[in-house]
């Protein structure tokens, strides 16, 4: 069946907030959470950017039944790929096997922060195979040293090491992207409902494959409940614009100030074409189906608005599950 996921969105609550909501999460039934990992919100508007790790630990201490996923963190400027490998590993270990570490190639609006500057997209997915590499290598226990393109390790090992490692899932974006990456991962991860991406993923040579071979496709759709529609639209989009300009120029943009900037001629229908608002949970059931249509199993949702969680989590989460597990395979 397909499994429905609640976001941590660190861009819109500080942490205190974001592990009180994974516990109310899980406690009204979503089966598991994914966290962004960010420096900076979108827009100032948002106005959070907790580090997601310590969150997580919490949340993994907090929490007993939901999986657990970095929805995506970037292995290969703001963290070197050695470090995050150690903490994947500290957090499966606190999570009693339920994380999974979700990777991608970053953003501008991130890795800027640490004064290494920008590279290309090919550049980004070069380090980001190489990372993976890294991170595999260290999560056998041994000692490694590496020595490639972009990342050196010398005599690391890691000694609290989960047996087996950590489940890699790997975000990807076109058939460029799933060829590459799809041999290297366990899981897939894309924010588009595409019924291509999974199907190239499924055909890459050394893939594993989604659904039968046991490798999960998961994604993610920003809603943004509230009883009153024009509240709801209102509120995307002060706090969403920014995803109407889509991820290739998503990635490039490093500021909130440059987001404000591309996104001041976006209007409030224009955000609520792209996520459902309002109150009928039927309209979000289907703004959501085109996710288990393409053949995701895995679909978290985004509640848009810090201070909508709490609401949305008391009183439109459950029949909002109960919904769309009954409309969803």
């Amino acid at each position: 069946m397909t499994r429905f996921g609640y976001t941590l969105m660190t861009e819109q609550n500080g942490p205190k907030d974001l592990v009180r909501h994974a516990v109310a999460a899980e406690q009204v039934g979503f089966d598991f959470e994914v966290s962004s990992d960010h420096y900076f919100p979108w827009l100032a508007a948002q106005g959070h950017a907790p580090y997601a790790w310590t969150v997580l630990g919490a949340v993994a201490h907090a929490t007993e039944r939901v999986d657990l996923m970095t929805y995506v963190t970037c292995p290969t400027i703001r963290y070197h790929p050695a470090v995050v490998a150690q903490k994947a590993a500290t957090l499966q270990l606190l999570a009693d096997g339920r994380f999974t570490l979700g990777l991608g190639s970053g953003e501008n609006l991130n890795e800027h922060v640490v004064g290494e500057g920008w590279p290309s997209v090919d550049v980004r997915q070069d380090m980001l195979e190489e990372a993976v590499h890294v991170i595999r290598a260290l999560h056998t226990g041994e000692l490694v040293t590496w020595e490639g393109q972009h990342f050196r390790v010398d005599s690391a090992r890691i000694w609290d090491c989960p047996e087996g490692g950590v489940p890699i899932g790997l975000a990807v974006s076109g058939d460029k992207s799933v060829a590459r990456f799809a041999p290297l991962a366990d899981h897939f991860v894309s924010t588009e409902p595409e019924a291509e991406l999974i199907t190239g993923w499924n055909a890459a040579e050394g893939a594993p494959r989604i659904g039968e071979g046991g490798a999960r496709a998961v994604g993610q759709i920003p809603i943004c409940w509230d009883p009153d529609l024009e509240t709801a639209k209102q509120r995307a989009h002060e706090q969403f614009r920014w995803f109407a300009g889509g991820w290739s120029v998503n990635a490039d943009l490093p500021t909130t100030a440059g987001f404000a900037g591309a996104t001041q001629f976006v209007r409030p229908d224009d955000v609520a074409e792209n996520i459902p608002c309002g109150p009928d949970l039927d309209a979000i059931v289907e703004g959501v189906r085109p996710f288990w249509e393409a053949g995701y199993t895995d679909v978290a949702l985004v509640q848009v608005g810090g201070d909508s969680v709490d609401r949305f989590l008391d009183e439109a989460a459950a029949p909002l599950l109960e919904k769309l597990r009954a409309a969803a395979p």
